[in-house]
């Protein structure tokens, strides 16, 4: 099971951190993601993390701003959200699964139930 959290309503510039709790199965089993959902729109893939936590991929739209990030000790997962921009804002999901840094939401086989993040002057 994922718990996601940490989503809120910011101003543009300003900086989020969400974070992902696992349970059921240790973290270090699954390389695990971030994927966004905008009104409207498909469901985006944002930045994914090895099992061990040393290898991560990014969207282009989110490079140099974005961090994801990996605890396998505490079985959590984090995004550290910087620069936020109004096109950030989405409901934004936590996935885990078995595939190596999948950036297609056909990778992962557990989902989180989504944070909402608004980003708006």
């Amino acid at each position: 099971q994922l718990q996601a959290s940490g989503g809120g309503s910011v101003q543009p510039g300003a900086s989020l951190r969400l974070s992902c709790a696992v349970s059921g199965r240790p973290s270090s089993a699954f390389t695990m993601a971030w994927f966004r959902q905008a009104p409207g729109k498909e469901r985006e893939f944002v930045a994914t993390i090895s099992r061990p936590g040393g290898s991560s991929l990014y969207h282009d739209s989110v490079k140099g701003r974005f961090t994801i990030s990996k605890n396998n000790n505490q079985n959590t997962m984090t995004l550290q959200m910087n620069s936020l921009k109004p096109e950030d804002t989405a409901v934004y999901y936590c996935a885990a699964g078995p595939s190596i840094l999948g950036q297609d939401p056909s990778s992962y086989y557990y989902w989180g139930q989504g944070t909402l993040v608004t980003v708006s002057s």
